[in-house]
């Protein structure tokens, strides 16, 4: 090939890259301006969720989806926490996700998640409050293949357990 020939089919290339973009029919959309709502009088009051010490009802997952969870206190003083652990179960790969809630006695509310791929041994651990007794609720959901959440476990949880 000699210089002529690729020095044209360069140009012609360049002419068709320069006019790609030059052959759009339809016009851009405009915005349309959106009317802002002015509320006068007194400010409404924002309703507030009370938080629920008392463990609820939970539901079982059906037992193609079954999966097992343990929940327990890691029993140290300095730094308690309850620790969730994924421990098996045939649905560990239908089970899209585990969310978990600790519900303090303090007012506070931790959660997180235990994200696919789920396994036998993944954990989330999360703070709680060391005062003794029945005070750290924890409520752990699984999200269905379908999104649906389902109660698992709903009970409370002490960060240190003693045996007789």
């Amino acid at each position: 090939m000699n210089a002529r020939s690729v020095f044209s089919v360069f140009l012609v290339l360049l002419f068709l890259l320069i006019t790609a973009g030059c052959t759009q029919t339809k016009a851009p959309a405009t915005q349309t301006p959106t009317a802002i709502e002015t509320v006068t009088g007194a400010p409404m009051p924002v309703p507030t969720t009370l938080l629920s010490l008392t463990p609820g009802p939970t539901q079982t997952l059906p037992e193609i989806w079954s999966l097992d969870v343990q929940v327990q206190g890691n029993g140290e003083a300095i730094n308690p926490l309850i620790i969730v652990n994924c421990q098996g179960g045939k649905g560990l790969n239908f089970i899209q996700q585990i969310d978990v809630k600790v519900t303090r006695s303090d007012g506070v509310v931790e959660t997180d998640a235990i994200t696919k791929p789920l396994f036998k041994g993944k954990e989330v651990s999360l703070p709680i409050t060391s005062q003794m007794g029945n005070v750290n609720r924890v409520e752990v959901w699984a999200t269905t293949p379908q999104g649906d959440k389902v109660k698992i476990f709903d009970d409370y949880v002490p960060f240190r357990t003693y045996s007789p």
